[in-house]
Protein backbone atom coordinates (compact mmCIF):
# COMPACT_ATOMS: atom_id res chain seq x y z
CA UNK A 1 0.00 0.00 0.00
CA UNK A 2 1.91 3.08 -1.02
CA UNK A 3 -0.88 5.87 -0.82
CA UNK A 4 -1.63 6.81 3.21
CA UNK A 5 -5.11 6.75 5.12
CA UNK A 6 -6.28 9.73 6.58
CA UNK A 7 -8.09 9.50 9.81
CA UNK A 8 -9.65 12.78 11.11
CA UNK A 9 -10.28 11.87 14.71
CA UNK A 10 -13.14 13.85 16.02
CA UNK A 11 -13.00 13.99 19.95
CA UNK A 12 -12.29 15.81 23.44
CA UNK A 13 -10.15 15.07 25.89
CA UNK A 14 -12.20 14.25 28.59
CA UNK A 15 -13.91 11.57 26.43
CA UNK A 16 -13.32 8.95 28.17
CA UNK A 17 -15.11 6.47 25.47
CA UNK A 18 -12.15 8.67 23.00
CA UNK A 19 -9.37 7.20 25.01
CA UNK A 20 -10.75 3.56 24.27
CA UNK A 21 -11.50 4.00 20.80
CA UNK A 22 -8.01 5.25 20.06
CA UNK A 23 -5.99 2.63 21.79
CA UNK A 24 -8.63 -0.05 20.14
CA UNK A 25 -7.80 2.07 16.82
CA UNK A 26 -4.17 2.27 17.44
CA UNK A 27 -3.77 -1.79 18.43
CA UNK A 28 -5.63 -2.27 15.06
CA UNK A 29 -2.79 -0.31 12.91
CA UNK A 30 0.46 -2.05 14.35
CA UNK A 31 -1.30 -5.33 14.22
CA UNK A 32 -2.05 -4.81 10.36
CA UNK A 33 1.06 -3.14 9.89
CA UNK A 34 0.67 -0.26 8.48
CA UNK A 35 1.88 2.63 10.90
CA UNK A 36 3.22 4.58 8.08
CA UNK A 37 0.62 4.54 5.83
CA UNK A 38 -1.72 6.25 8.44
CA UNK A 39 -2.05 9.56 8.77
CA UNK A 40 -3.52 11.02 11.71
CA UNK A 41 -5.59 14.41 12.61
CA UNK A 42 -7.24 15.24 15.97
CA UNK A 43 -10.35 17.32 15.21
CA UNK A 44 -12.03 19.18 18.00
CA UNK A 45 -15.67 18.51 19.92
CA UNK A 46 -16.02 20.32 23.17
CA UNK A 47 -18.60 17.84 24.97
CA UNK A 48 -19.60 20.90 27.31
CA UNK A 49 -18.28 24.00 25.53
CA UNK A 50 -20.51 25.97 27.50
CA UNK A 51 -18.82 25.04 31.31
CA UNK A 52 -18.03 27.96 33.30
CA UNK A 53 -13.65 27.81 34.16
CA UNK A 54 -14.45 26.72 37.68
CA UNK A 55 -16.31 23.26 35.83
CA UNK A 56 -18.32 21.09 37.54
CA UNK A 57 -18.23 18.02 40.02
CA UNK A 58 -18.23 15.55 37.59
CA UNK A 59 -21.31 13.51 39.42
CA UNK A 60 -23.10 16.44 40.10
CA UNK A 61 -22.63 17.40 36.27
CA UNK A 62 -24.06 13.73 34.82
CA UNK A 63 -26.92 14.02 37.06
CA UNK A 64 -27.90 17.66 36.02
CA UNK A 65 -27.43 16.35 32.09
CA UNK A 66 -28.71 13.02 32.19
CA UNK A 67 -30.49 11.99 35.31
CA UNK A 68 -27.63 9.64 36.02
CA UNK A 69 -27.98 8.56 39.80
CA UNK A 70 -24.79 8.02 42.15
CA UNK A 71 -25.44 3.90 41.39
CA UNK A 72 -25.30 4.85 37.48
CA UNK A 73 -21.78 6.42 38.17
CA UNK A 74 -20.23 4.33 40.02
CA UNK A 75 -21.19 1.21 37.57
CA UNK A 76 -20.07 3.61 34.74
CA UNK A 77 -16.84 4.07 36.67
CA UNK A 78 -15.92 0.29 37.21
CA UNK A 79 -16.87 -0.42 33.46
CA UNK A 80 -14.11 1.84 32.23
CA UNK A 81 -11.52 1.24 34.73
CA UNK A 82 -11.90 -2.10 33.53
CA UNK A 83 -11.88 -0.97 29.61
CA UNK A 84 -9.09 0.89 30.30
CA UNK A 85 -6.77 -2.02 31.88
CA UNK A 86 -7.92 -3.80 28.59
CA UNK A 87 -6.24 -1.18 26.22
CA UNK A 88 -3.23 -0.76 29.16
CA UNK A 89 -4.71 2.89 29.77
CA UNK A 90 -5.60 3.78 33.61
CA UNK A 91 -8.51 5.12 34.51
CA UNK A 92 -8.33 6.92 37.92
CA UNK A 93 -11.47 7.94 38.88
CA UNK A 94 -11.23 9.64 42.34
CA UNK A 95 -14.06 11.58 44.32
CA UNK A 96 -14.16 15.43 43.24
CA UNK A 97 -13.51 14.96 39.96
CA UNK A 98 -14.54 18.17 37.52
CA UNK A 99 -15.68 18.31 34.56
CA UNK A 100 -14.16 21.20 32.98
CA UNK A 101 -13.95 23.32 30.05
CA UNK A 102 -12.09 22.25 27.28
CA UNK A 103 -10.97 25.08 24.19
CA UNK A 104 -7.76 25.90 25.39
CA UNK A 105 -6.48 22.22 24.96
CA UNK A 106 -8.17 22.15 21.82
CA UNK A 107 -6.55 25.34 20.49
CA UNK A 108 -2.71 23.76 22.43
CA UNK A 109 -3.88 20.61 20.07
CA UNK A 110 -3.98 22.62 16.66
CA UNK A 111 -0.63 24.29 17.87
CA UNK A 112 0.87 20.38 18.12
CA UNK A 113 -0.35 19.87 14.57
CA UNK A 114 1.91 21.96 13.25
CA UNK A 115 4.98 20.76 14.63
CA UNK A 116 3.97 17.12 14.40
CA UNK A 117 3.04 16.49 17.93
CA UNK A 118 -0.48 16.12 17.99
CA UNK A 119 -1.37 13.01 19.02
CA UNK A 120 1.93 12.82 21.57
CA UNK A 121 0.01 16.07 23.16
CA UNK A 122 -3.57 14.52 22.51
CA UNK A 123 -2.50 11.27 24.00
CA UNK A 124 -0.16 13.19 26.92
CA UNK A 125 -3.83 15.05 27.78
CA UNK A 126 -5.92 11.91 28.25
CA UNK A 127 -3.74 10.91 30.96
CA UNK A 128 -2.97 13.70 32.54
CA UNK A 129 -6.81 14.07 32.92
CA UNK A 130 -7.78 10.68 33.50
CA UNK A 131 -4.63 9.10 34.84
CA UNK A 132 -3.06 11.78 36.83
CA UNK A 133 -5.81 13.89 38.75
CA UNK A 134 -4.84 16.78 37.00
CA UNK A 135 -7.26 19.75 35.75
CA UNK A 136 -6.28 20.48 32.26
CA UNK A 137 -8.16 23.67 32.34
CA UNK A 138 -5.60 25.05 33.93
CA UNK A 139 -2.78 26.91 32.32
CA UNK A 140 -0.31 25.77 34.59
CA UNK A 141 -1.09 22.26 33.85
CA UNK A 142 -1.17 22.86 29.68
CA UNK A 143 1.99 24.38 30.64
CA UNK A 144 3.42 21.40 32.07
CA UNK A 145 1.97 18.90 29.44
CA UNK A 146 3.50 21.26 26.40
CA UNK A 147 6.87 21.15 28.01
CA UNK A 148 6.95 17.48 28.63
CA UNK A 149 6.13 16.66 24.83
CA UNK A 150 8.88 18.60 24.06
CA UNK A 151 7.37 21.69 22.90
CA UNK A 152 7.89 25.42 22.65
CA UNK A 153 6.07 26.24 26.20
CA UNK A 154 5.93 29.82 25.02
CA UNK A 155 5.13 30.24 21.89
CA UNK A 156 2.22 27.81 21.96
CA UNK A 157 0.50 29.33 25.18
CA UNK A 158 0.23 32.71 22.80
CA UNK A 159 -2.26 30.83 20.80
CA UNK A 160 -4.36 30.75 23.62
CA UNK A 161 -4.51 34.76 23.45
CA UNK A 162 -4.83 34.95 19.93
CA UNK A 163 -8.52 35.34 18.74
CA UNK A 164 -8.24 34.21 15.19
CA UNK A 165 -7.15 31.03 16.52
CA UNK A 166 -9.51 30.70 19.13
CA UNK A 167 -12.43 31.33 16.41
CA UNK A 168 -10.86 28.68 13.58
CA UNK A 169 -10.64 26.18 16.15
CA UNK A 170 -14.12 26.98 17.53
CA UNK A 171 -15.01 27.21 13.46
CA UNK A 172 -13.62 23.66 12.64
CA UNK A 173 -16.00 21.90 15.69
CA UNK A 174 -18.70 24.12 13.92
CA UNK A 175 -17.76 22.21 10.49
CA UNK A 176 -17.14 18.99 11.96
CA UNK A 177 -20.71 19.06 13.69
CA UNK A 178 -22.37 20.45 10.21
CA UNK A 179 -21.71 17.16 8.58
CA UNK A 180 -23.99 15.23 11.43
CA UNK A 181 -21.16 14.31 13.88
CA UNK A 182 -23.40 14.76 17.34
CA UNK A 183 -21.35 12.42 19.40
CA UNK A 184 -17.55 10.92 20.02
CA UNK A 185 -15.39 9.78 19.31
CA UNK A 186 -16.21 9.32 15.65
CA UNK A 187 -13.20 8.66 13.08
CA UNK A 188 -13.68 9.81 9.14
CA UNK A 189 -11.64 7.43 6.81
CA UNK A 190 -10.20 9.73 4.13
CA UNK A 191 -13.27 11.95 4.36
CA UNK A 192 -15.43 9.94 2.76
CA UNK A 193 -17.01 7.43 5.80
CA UNK A 194 -17.34 7.23 9.13
CA UNK A 195 -17.83 5.29 12.33
CA UNK A 196 -19.15 6.57 15.41
CA UNK A 197 -18.15 5.20 19.13
CA UNK A 198 -15.42 2.78 20.21
CA UNK A 199 -15.51 -0.53 18.64
CA UNK A 200 -13.83 -3.14 18.82
CA UNK A 201 -10.24 -3.71 17.43
CA UNK A 202 -11.34 -6.11 14.87
CA UNK A 203 -13.85 -3.65 12.96
CA UNK A 204 -10.94 -0.98 12.88
CA UNK A 205 -8.85 -3.76 11.09
CA UNK A 206 -12.14 -4.64 8.43
CA UNK A 207 -12.66 -1.12 7.61
CA UNK A 208 -8.68 -0.61 7.75
CA UNK A 209 -7.73 -3.58 5.10
CA UNK A 210 -11.34 -2.89 2.87
CA UNK A 211 -9.80 0.70 2.81
CA UNK A 212 -6.14 -0.38 1.85
CA UNK A 213 -7.40 -2.57 -0.82
CA UNK A 214 -9.14 0.31 -2.37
Amino acid sequence: MSKKIKLDIVSDVVCPWCIIGYKRLDAAIKELGIEDNIEIEWQPFQLNPDMPPEGEDLRAHFKRKYGTTLEDSIRFRKEMTELGEDVGFKFDYFDGLKAVNTLDAHILLEYAKKVGKQTELKNRLFASFYSEQKDISNKSILRQELQSVGLNVEDAMKSLDDDNIRNHVRSQEQQWKQTGISGVPTIVFNRESAISGAQSVDTYKQVLTELAKA
